[in-house]
């Protein structure tokens, strides 16, 4: 047997994973695990699958959760789900090793909530920062913290020293800490405030502030030159060019720490019923007027009607914000399975019917990939990722695939539509037929479970996602996807579109057919 061959717990085997039968087994083995760690919570699990089922049956209300007890119940479910996963796998180290670089960084927003925001630039305003010395505070700053200034450095030492601050029996030394914050204070302020200091930082999360929104300047950063004849030139600074060359891949897209800032930057207000980002933007409601309130537009005229999706966003942000990037994935894909086909470079509707109206709103879809990122580059992640879009116990309606009704529906077209319809086509019992204009490329069938002619065969499971993945400066356009596959620059990592027909073409249920 292979060293990296998979393993799974409970006696499972690979193909229990891609059989109704196999889902329903793990399902009960999960509800088991559940309640021997929280009797209760199984409980009231189980009595919102029975309500939701009910209510979807009959179509009117069954006494169902609110939209809030949902989303306690899920959040309170996710961190159980992540460690039933970690074992499944035998992936637990991993997963401690993710959750650890979370909590690494999780000074950095403490400092830059509680003191960077609140005291530094309250206190020290854009005016006196531009008289400060910043290599004079940056040199005071690299003696007070005996390391170079780094973001994470520098969050370090304030949190040490503010703790210090509180604690009245501390044995630190009164007026060399209260100098130390004084310090802190000036370079943060000045870190803020200043060219420079935005510099020396740019691309940092910890001395961010958000921006104003200027409906008439959404293109920052731009450059206006007289040409001959008086006309003017637009053009952006040379230090926001992105360069293409090639078809390489021009926007990786945000780090963890990148991440882990917009999650937190996010007040998680599904607590309020105040998630617009997911569920729109209304008007006040008028006296006496029909409810719900129209969706509010935008200075553009663009209605604010959230994510169509409805996503639970503020949901996953949280748990992502904790540290259970299993779980915050795992609540993403109940409204959006195909989630690699969305986010970072694709879709902006939450953004736009986010909360803050007045300043940059939160850059959810960056979020969102770099949550999939983190999954997919767990051992196994592609497989977690394909488990979780079959098997969701997040999920109350549709924990797993119902029973197969026996029809054949035909989708055609390949697209973002097409494919996600076929998806939720193959949940409901359905067998689908999936067709496409264009020449869709065979995959090796060993990565499939496709041969050359469409008939059936053995799969294997994919321990590391990299082995998926092409250079995108060779890589063939495969007919899959439609406007994802030729509509979207290089700006978008098209290996995801492998990753979501994997998501479908390895189940019995569905047959794909290009050229047609």
């Amino acid at each position: 047997m292979k060293a990296d061959a998979l393993i799974l717990a409970h006696g499972l085997s690979f193909d229990d994973l891609y059989d109704r039968e196999g889902l329903v087994r793990l399902d009960g083995l999960f509800l088991d695990a559940l309640g021997a760690a929280d009797r209760d919570l199984r409980r009231r699990l189980e009595a919102a699958r029975a309500q939701a089922g009910a209510r979807s049956g009959s179509g009117g209300d069954t006494g169902a959760l609110t939209r809030l007890e949902e989303s306690e119940l899920i959040m309170e479910l996710a961190p159980h789900l992540e460690g039933f996963i970690g074992g499944l796998f035998g992936i637990g180290d991993a997963l401690a090793a993710l959750r650890g670089e979370h909590e690494a960084l999780a000074p950095v927003f403490e400092v830059r909530r509680n003191f960077v925001q609140r005291r530094a630039v309250k206190k020290i305003k854009a005016e006196a920062a531009a008289a400060l010395d910043g290599d004079a505070l940056a040199a005071e700053m690299r003696a007070l913290l005996g390391e170079p200034v780094t973001e994470l450095a520098f969050a370090r030492g304030v949190a040490e020293w503010l703790a210090a601050e509180a604690d009245e029996e501390s044995t630190a030394d009164v007026e060399d800490n209260d100098a130390a914050l004084s310090t802190a204070e000036s370079y943060a302020a000045w870190a803020v405030h200043t060219p420079a200091g935005r510099e020396k930082h740019g691309g940092g999360v910890l001395f961010h502030e958000p921006g104003k929104l200027d409906f008439d300047r959404l293109v920052h950063h731009m450059v206006s030159d007289e040409i001959a004849g008086g006309a003017t030139c637009h053009r952006l600074d040379a230090g926001h060019l992105r360069r293409r060359e090639g078809f390489a891949l021009t926007d990786a897209g945000t780090d963890l720490a990148g991440a882990l800032g917009e999650a937190n930057y996010c007040i998680w207000c599904h607590k309020q019923g105040r998630d617009s980002c997911s569920t729109g933007l209304r008007e006040k409601p008028a006296k006496d007027a029909p409810s719900p309130a129209p969706f509010r537009e935008n200075p553009f005229g663009i209605s604010l009607a959230g994510c169509p999706l409805e996503e639970k966003i503020s949901e996953f942000q949280k748990l992502k914000a904790e540290g259970c990037s299993v779980g915050a994935f795992a609540t993403m894909i109940i409204d959006n399975p195909m989630v690699a086909g969305t986010g970072h470079r694709i879709c902006n509707d939450c953004m736009k019917s986010c909360v803050y109206q007045k300043q940059d709103p939160v850059d959810i879809p960056q979020a969102e990939t770099r949550t999939l990122k983190d999954v997919l580059a767990l051992p196994w992640g592609f497989e977690i990722y394909s488990l979780l879009t079959r098997w969701n116990p997040l999920n109350l309606t549709r924990p797993y695939p119902k029973l197969t009704t026996n029809a054949k529906v035909l989708v055609v077209g390949m697209g973002p539509a097409g494919f996600t319809l076929a998806h939720h086509l193959m949940n409901d019992g359905h067998a689908v037929a999936g067709i496409d204009g264009l020449k869709i490329e065979p995959l090796p069938e060993g990565v499939s479970g496709v041969t050359p002619t469409g008939g059936r065969a053995p799969f294997a499971p994919v321990r590391d996602v990299e082995d998926l993945y092409e250079s995108l400066d060779e890589r063939v356009m495969a007919g899959f996807g439609g406007v994802a596959e030729y509509g979207i620059t290089v700006r978008w990592d098209k290996n995801y579109l492998k990753l979501i027909r994997l998501l479908l073409e390895r189940r019995s249920q569905f047959a794909l057919f290009g050229g047609v």
